[in-house]
């Protein structure tokens, strides 16, 4: 592996892969609360990339040019996120962000960069001109540039227009993965999510008739024991019903304790899923997926906090996907030591 080729998986391998409440003991959050800087070297020459940390992304951006161009999440209400607790919003000058790209052009790296994602949490809140401008300047300064991706509330888009989205589309974005959670109205207003089913759907729609690839993101276990059903039922209603390229599950914890959550569940109380109820969450998510055979969407459960690991098309693939599940289900359960992700190794 050359040197030109290390800074990359060094950029990568640091960030933390957490989307909901993922921040366990022994992550690295030693760096929290502090401005780091990761110096990036190329012979004789070095520059450094600024980060405000702790930095996300989803799994799938582990090859990505990370780039800060916001600090924080504009919403920062929802009760099981621990993700910038720690952050006061605010976006990132253009300036500022130019000078990191010319940065990577100094090192000798911006040849190698293919893939970059937009932090911190939703990037797509910056108005569309500002946006325009971000992505400009990335291709300017990193032509091999083949994807720009970001996430993505459904509120980011409420004032944007498809023709905003189109020209969002036409300057380089092709990828945002939506936090959408759950599909069910009560377990979004107990979380304190800010949008409910209607607000999801008509934002999936909008980036779907863009031509912005979605890649929608639900977390298993989000409504208790209490609203599991409701919420794997209505979660799968919502993903018929936009038909994501790309659907993923993630699996609740709760590191630093409950208390946020448990107060939007009031007097009724918020009782977690055991991995097995996670599983069986899941299953029912599964049974009620409707897709035709022709869908091509990409479903995955390969985000370290899920006990479980799947991937498939949920058109043509779904029951085998199921099969996977209800072949650990009808195991005994004192093979669920050898059948699951342990505690230890999850919420990376």
């Amino acid at each position: 592996m050359t040197s030109s080729t290390i800074v990359y998986f060094v950029l990568s391998s640091i960030m933390m892969l957490s989307v909901g409440a993922f921040q366990p003991d022994g992550a690295p959050t030693a760096m929290n609360n502090r401005r780091t800087s990761l110096v990036v070297a190329h012979s004789s020459m070095s520059s450094s990339l600024q980060y405000d940390q702790p930095v996300f992304r989803p799994p799938a951006e582990w090859r990505s040019l990370i780039i800060q161009v916001t600090i924080g999440c504009s919403w920062n209400k929802c009760t099981f996120c621990e993700m910038y607790q720690t952050k006061d919003y605010r976006m990132k000058s253009l300036e500022n962000v130019e000078m990191e790209l010319q940065s990577i052009v100094e090192s000798g790296q911006a040849s190698y960069v293919k893939d970059v994602f937009l932090a911190d949490g939703d990037a797509m809140t910056l108005p569309t001109k500002h946006l325009v401008h971000l992505m400009n300047l990335i291709k300017q300064y990193v032509p091999r540039v083949r994807r720009i991706s970001s996430y993505c509330l459904p509120r980011n888009v409420k004032y944007k227009t498809v023709e905003d989205l189109m020209e969002l589309k036409d300057a380089g974005l092709s990828l945002v993965y939506v936090g959408c959670e759950s599909g069910d109205n009560e377990v979004l207003e107990k979380i304190k999510k800010g949008e409910n089913y209607d607000t999801s759907l008509t934002a999936l729609t909008k980036l779907k008739d863009a031509g912005i690839k979605r890649s929608i993101m639900i977390l298993l276990g989000l409504g208790g024991q209490a609203l599991s059903e409701q919420h794997a039922s209505a979660s799968a209603k919502l993903c018929n019903a936009a038909m994501p390229e790309y659907l993923s599950v993630l699996t609740t914890s709760f590191p630093r304790g409950m208390t946020r959550i448990e107060e939007g569940f009031g007097d009724t109380g918020f009782e977690p899923l055991s991995a097995r109820e996670s599983l069986r969450e899941l299953e029912q998510f599964l049974e009620a997926i409707d897709m035709p055979n022709w869908n091509r969407t990409i479903f995955r459960s390969d985000h370290p906090s899920n006990y479980l690991e799947l991937k498939g098309r949920l058109g043509r693939e779904r029951e085998r996907l199921l099969s996977e599940v209800r072949i650990v289900l009808d195991a005994p359960e004192e093979d669920d030591v050898h059948n699951l992700r342990p505690e230890w190794a999850r919420g990376l």
